[in-house]
């Protein structure tokens, strides 16, 4: 993956040319066309082409930012997972709240993107996309920083007796995860019967509390 994206802190706008912030602006235009489209078709189905022409430039000039339909997918990725690992930042910043309630803020985070069309789908077990996504670096820290900030607050939970401790910490992290890309929730908004606030409220209910009448 190219590296314009991933700037260094000390390089703002006033420090850089005329030339760089529109290469930059563009590099962002193409990122967020990949994650739409990725939310909307998944990795298989989306082209390059359908990329160039959403953000309106040739495929060559695309390619110039971006060498391959890997790295197109693999920005769109590492953009979410930072802007997952905001979001638990700002998490952090409300230590008052229990584990649990941190964990379903989380859950109720993903779902919110995933609804707005912005979480690209999670590629297929034998997808090249997940094999290029091994070797990149600043998704796989981002993934292992949020893991590992998502495994403190669950064991924190089943250690207070909110969460179920006998299921093994790493079950309940995948099945977090599993909310970014539920499948659920397009059937419901596709009935058009719910708000996407009613159809997380029921997921939530169904992920935390589960399906056994009380």
């Amino acid at each position: 993956m190219t590296s314009a994206v991933q700037k260094s802190p000390a390089e703002t706008p006033q420090k850089r040319s005329f030339r760089q912030q529109m290469h930059l602006a563009r590099e962002d235009a193409i990122v967020s066309a990949v994650n739409r489209l990725l939310a909307e078709k998944g990795f298989d189905a989306m082209t390059v082409d359908e990329v160039a022409a959403e953000v309106g430039i040739a495929k060559a000039s695309l390619y110039k930012h971006f060498p391959s339909k890997e790295d197109l997918a693999a920005a769109a990725m590492v953009r979410v997972m930072d802007r997952a690992r905001a979001f638990l930042d700002s998490l952090q910043g409300q230590p008052d709240r229990a584990p649990i309630e941190q964990l379903r803020a989380v859950a109720r985070w993903t779902m919110e993107v995933q609804l707005a069309g912005e979480m690209p789908s999670l590629p297929s077990e034998n997808s090249s996309l997940r094999a290029s996504l091994t070797t990149n670096k600043a998704y796989v820290d981002g993934l292992m920083d949020v893991s590992e900030r998502l495994g403190q607050w669950i064991t924190q939970a089943q250690a207070d007796g909110s969460l179920n401790n006998q299921l093994p910490p790493i079950a309940v992290l995948y099945t977090l995860f599993a909310r970014a890309c539920d499948p659920v929730l397009g059937f419901l908004k596709g009935s058009g019967q719910y708000s996407n606030e009613q159809i997380i409220d029921m997921v939530l209910s169904t992920c935390f509390d589960g399906l056994k009448s009380r």
